[in-house]
């Protein structure tokens, strides 16, 4: 791989935590100051998650401006490592069915995310 496409991929995993962290703040405080039960937040836990993945995948893609699928699976395989690495070292587990299934949801999105971020951003140069 181009050195150019390691830089948007590094780009979109940066995008992905930058959105995850404040998406976390925010559900957070929401959880904290009002009568939310966590229980109520899965479905847009679940939405915010897919959304910044795909999101990380679009500004990869446009950073990359070329094989948008590779670049963007390439984002999402770059979290998946990264999770599961935090997840291994930090708390001696490894992914459960249930974990493997979103994960290779969010690279699936991550890889949408690529293809149309090469597009859109190939269009306007």
């Amino acid at each position: 791989m181009k050195r150019n496409s390691l830089k948007a991929m590094l780009y979109g995993v940066i995008t992905i935590f930058v959105i995850v962290l404040f998406s976390s703040l925010v559900l957070s405080l929401l959880l904290r100051f009002t009568d939310i039960k966590e229980s109520s937040l899965t479905w847009v836990v679940l939405t915010l998650s897919f959304l910044a993945l795909f999101v990380g995948g679009f500004v990869s893609g446009g950073k990359g401006k070329q094989k948008g699928w590779l670049i963007g699976s390439g984002t999402g395989l770059l979290f998946t490592l990264l999770v599961f690495l935090v997840q291994y070292l930090g708390y001696q587990t490894g992914f459960s069915l249930e974990q493997l299934y979103f994960h290779i949801a969010y690279i699936a999105v991550a890889l949408i995310g690529g293809v149309i971020g090469v597009n859109i951003t190939s269009r306007r140069a």
